[in-house]
């Protein structure tokens, strides 16, 4: 960095002028260096939280399978005990009884292997479009929702991978479980679009739309959050006519291949 040079009166040279421009050099490069080093260590701390968002979902889906899951299988065999026990000629309203116990029960262990599925880090090992293929797949058999999964051929993303990828199976999680449970949809579309800086992620329904009140919580502030913190933007509407809702998740590409760049902090409303 040039320093400017005045030099002592007692020099018999005269100063040189200074150029009008450099007097304010200083300061703007030390401005840059901080902000870059600002956003570097944002970068660091989105990463953090992003992993430890990730190892939190891994140990929940860890103790709902090791903890009530068992739980949940023993007492369908207890069940399935105290059916065979039963004599034949058992009154007919314990019969009614132990059948609604074990219906109950098994919409129990289903729920249980939802959060399972929905919360434990999704693996990525046949890439990221086989991966969402076959959890939208999944999930419209458990649900009962309709849907379709359209994708761009674009060599990009089969080698999309680590935080970047996994940010993408959240958004498209979180939008589908909201249809499913807000939307009173009976289809939904999503698929993948591609151009040269952004992956689009956009989901249609054809659902009742939704509410101001809507717009605020937990599972749109975090896809809002991880598509900004991957240099994105996350957009929702109501479809023109009315009927439905459009969501549009974007992620820029150079952000996905890196640690994602802040993390607005969301709040559990």
């Amino acid at each position: 960095m040039d320093t400017p040079f005045t030099a002592p009166e007692s020099a018999s040279a005269p100063s040189s002028p200074q150029h009008p421009s450099s007097a304010g050099a200083s300061p703007r490069l030390h401005t840059a260096a901080s902000r870059e080093a600002l956003l570097a260590r944002i970068a660091e701390l989105s990463a953090e939280l992003f992993s430890a968002d990730e190892a939190a979902r891994r140990h929940l889906a860890g103790e709902l399978h090791d903890g009530l899951g068992a739980e949940l299988t023993a007492a369908r065999f207890a069940l399935a005990n105290v059916d065979t026990w039963l004599p034949a000629d058992a009154p007919e309203g314990c019969r009614r009884a132990l059948d609604l116990a074990q219906r109950a029960l098994e919409a129990a262990s289903d729920a249980n292997h939802r959060l399972i599925a929905e919360r434990d880090t999704p693996a990525l090992d046949a890439g990221l479009v086989s991966t969402l293929s076959a959890w939208i797949a999944g999930y419209s058999e458990r649900t009962g929702l309709r849907t379709s999964f359209v994708c761009a051929a674009d060599a990009r993303l089969t080698q999309l991978a680590g935080p970047g990828a996994v940010a993408v199976v959240r958004v498209a999680q979180e939008a589908l479980s909201n249809v499913a449970k807000h939307a009173r949809a009976s289809h939904a579309d999503m698929r993948i679009e591609t151009d040269d800086a952004h992956l689009s992620l956009v989901v249609v329904d054809d659902g009742a739309g939704f509410s101001r009140a809507s717009r605020r919580g937990y599972g749109l502030a975090g896809m809002r959050a991880r598509c900004e913190a991957f240099g994105g933007r996350f957009e929702l509407a109501a479809q023109p006519d009315g009927r439905g809702t459009r969501l549009h998740a974007r992620f820029a590409w150079d952000a996905l291949g890196a640690a994602p760049a802040a993390v607005p902090r969301v709040s559990h409303s």
